[in-house]
């Protein structure tokens, strides 16, 4: 077995018979659900050193009969259970919610006597159009400590065809344990108008006529796409070669990327994934003061990914590709198409005219593109990887969807807006938001001995040095231990963070590296003693370094709901491990602070965030001298210089 057939994605065989171990051994049952199934990540140091490693799954199983849950890793190949950990809620947490969660809530609730008063109360007696929206249930008090708890909304859908989002019935919120089936309290807090107006964007009838005059864009590939993808999911482009895998609480994972330098594959990052993604709301109301939710934590996003429809979610020359995860009930599910692989056009890569030699040239970049779109509740988000012919890798987030509704309190007895939500139709609110992300970046950049260093354009004091006042500079701080590496972004001095190699030389004699320009935009907007402060402490820093630890996965910790906080990043960071020179991985925590607009409203157009790394003396010179001039048809004549894939491709690609 090889290194890359050690990383790659879970096949349908291996959950086969990781389930079939698991009920053999006992720890599958009828009541027994597969909250999370995945591939255990292998010690990267013993892997690369060895060459391959015994292929390993882990399980998080919870019995909704009994509220056991497990942490169980299998080797299929060895027929055996490796270990087997049973939690502890209230010191551990419990594991992702699970589907079953959602069916029945809303038939408990509908025949639970304080929520329909609560309806009634509202004129609202027609259960067959109150639909219950269950929500991860956040800190637990200690009375409800190690109950399994979902607290839910509840929306008005006038008809199946309705928009239930338009119409929420505010003030009212449902705490209910999903194990026992009991409504533990119903909360009443304030009686405000269901918005009566609909929002059915999905509707041509509600629509009106589509707009005129506009042209089709045809984008094709005659001769197919300049990628190769192999059976085992490593993908080759001009120089990078890199290997795509899929989990269920992750989404997209790549392994071993590496960029071609004169006929070597030089390593840059040994492991990318986003780790976490979690959206905090900023409206303290007791009826909605929990309302944070972690997509990856609690929800697994990577388990909801869209199957991509040809024309529509796509245009161009695409290769698409199948994820298999585990169903609740641990059997393979298969999502046909849920990741994309395609090339784009990227505008120019450089491009000169010299006035003194007349030598006119230019050449146009193109990117190699690797997403897939998941729709968790009300909000979609689309996630896109890019790597570029001059050596840079961006990571794009585009958000869209719904926007999570609330009725709209109105102006304050001082006439000001209601502090902590928009208007976005009459009696239609939305609070006040975030999305934070964490990429999880294992960097290996020429090697595994790899430092951080924070560079900062500053001025320099007039005087002897900078006697005209007109001279700036770039500083340089190497962050040596974890706690150094706990930094904010800091757009106004051009804050940046260099990971080099020190054992590496580039041809002048300083150490090859990558830089990773952050977007810099707000982190948490929490207070530092709130409950979400604890249990995403991960979002409170724009960069977070550790020494590397196989077990040390998603910035938050292994079992997000229901946990009471500290774990993850903070508990790790707390050994303030030496990270210069050193076996490191990178958190770098991104997003969008939304103050939702009337524009967003009935559907938001797409809001991006991400980052970008880009090579820092890492080669000799601009790596992408050898691009040829463009042979388009399009290139006009005139100047001095004009501008095996295994898989079946399609003619779409992403928008």
């Amino acid at each position: 077995m090889t290194v890359a057939a050690s990383l790659s994605t879970v096949t349908a065989a291996e959950l086969a018979a990781s389930r079939a171990i698991l009920e053999r051994e006992g720890l599958a049952g009828p009541d027994v659900h597969f909250s999370y199934v995945g591939l255990q990540e292998p010690d990267k140091r013993e892997l690369l050193k060895s060459g391959s490693s015994d292929r390993r799954l882990r399980s998080m199983l919870v019995n909704m009969a009994t509220n056991e849950s497990w942490d169980v890793v299998v080797s299929p190949a060895e027929d055996r259970v490796v270990s087997s950990h049973k939690l502890d809620h209230a010191v551990d947490g419990q594991v992702p919610v699970v589907v079953e969660e959602f069916h029945l809530v809303e038939e408990v609730i509908h025949e639970n006597p304080e929520w329909l008063a609560a309806m009634a109360r509202r004129g609202l007696t027609d259960l067959s159009t109150l639909r219950v929206n269950p929500l991860s249930g956040g800190v637990l008090s200690d009375a409800e400590t190690g109950r399994r708890i979902q607290r839910c909304f509840t929306f008005v859908q006038k008809t199946p065809d309705d928009l239930g989002w338009a119409h929420p019935v505010d003030g009212v919120t449902v705490m209910i344990d999903v194990v026992t089936r009991e409504v533990l309290e119903v909360i009443d807090y304030v009686d405000l108008p269901v918005p009566a107006e609909d929002g059915n964007f999905h509707l041509a009838s509600w629509r009106g006529p589509d707009r005129e005059g506009l042209k089709p864009i045809e984008i094709t590939q005659p001769q197919g796409p300049s990628f190769t993808l192999g059976q085992d999911g490593t993908l080759s482009w001009l120089g990078w070669n890199l290997q795509l895998g899929f989990d269920q609480r992750e989404g997209l994972v790549f392994h071993n990327i590496t960029i071609d330098d004169a006929g070597t594959a030089r390593p840059v990052i040994y492991r990318a994934s986003i780790a976490e993604m979690m959206v905090p709301y900023g409206d303290p109301s007791p009826q909605r003061w929990f309302q944070n939710f972690f997509d990856c934590g609690e929800y697994l996003l990577g388990g909801y990914a869209n199957s991509l429809e040809l024309g529509c979610d796509c245009v161009g020359d695409i290769t698409y590709l199948d994820a298999i995860v585990a169903g609740n009930d641990g059997n393979p599910h298969v999502i046909p198409q849920a990741i994309c692989i395609h090339e784009e056009d990227a505008g120019i890569l450089w491009k000169h005219f010299d006035n003194w030699n007349g030598a006119s040239a230019s050449r146009r970049n193109r990117r190699l593109v690797v997403s897939f779109f998941v729709t968790v509740g009300n909000y979609d988000y689309g996630f896109y990887w890019y790597f570029s012919l001059d050596g840079s890798i961006e990571f794009e987030v585009k958000a869209t969807g719904v926007v999570f509704t609330s009725a709209y309190p109105g102006r304050q007895a001082d006439g000001s807006p209601y502090p902590f939500a928009s208007e976005l139709a009459p009696g239609l609110g939305a609070p006040y938001h975030q999305h934070l992300f964490s990429a999880r970046l294992d960097m290996m950049v020429d090697g595994l001995g790899n430092s951080v260093d924070e560079l900062e354009a500053a001025l320099v004091p007039r005087g002897p040095q900078n006697p005209t006042g007109t001279g700036f500079t770039q500083t340089v701080t190497r962050l040596r231990t974890e706690s150094d590496a706990k930094r904010l972004a800091d757009n106004t001095r051009g804050r940046v963070w260099l990971v080099s190699n020190p054992s590496v030389k580039n041809r002048l004699g300083g150490d090859v590296g990558w830089v990773l320009y952050p977007e810099g935009k707000p982190v948490l907007m929490a207070d530092a003693d709130s409950d979400i402060h604890k249990r995403a402490t991960f979002s409170t820093r724009h960069l977070w370094v550790t020494e590397y630890e196989p077990t040390e996965l998603y910035p938050a910790g292994d079992f997000v709901n229901l946990h009471p906080g500290g774990a993850g990043l903070p508990a790790w960071t707390a050994a303030d491990r030496n990270i210069d020179d050193a076996d490191i991985v990178l958190w770098h925590t991104f997003g969008l602070t939304h103050f939702p607009r009337i524009e967003d409203w009935p559907v938001m157009p797409v809001d991006t965030c991400g980052f970008v790394l880009k090579p820092h003396g890492f080669f000799g010179r601009n790596p992408a001298m050898d691009i040829p001039e463009s042979t388009s048809d399009h290139c006009a004549p005139g100047g001095h210089d004009h501008g095996g894939n295994e898989h079946a491709h399609e003619h779409h690609d992403h928008a």
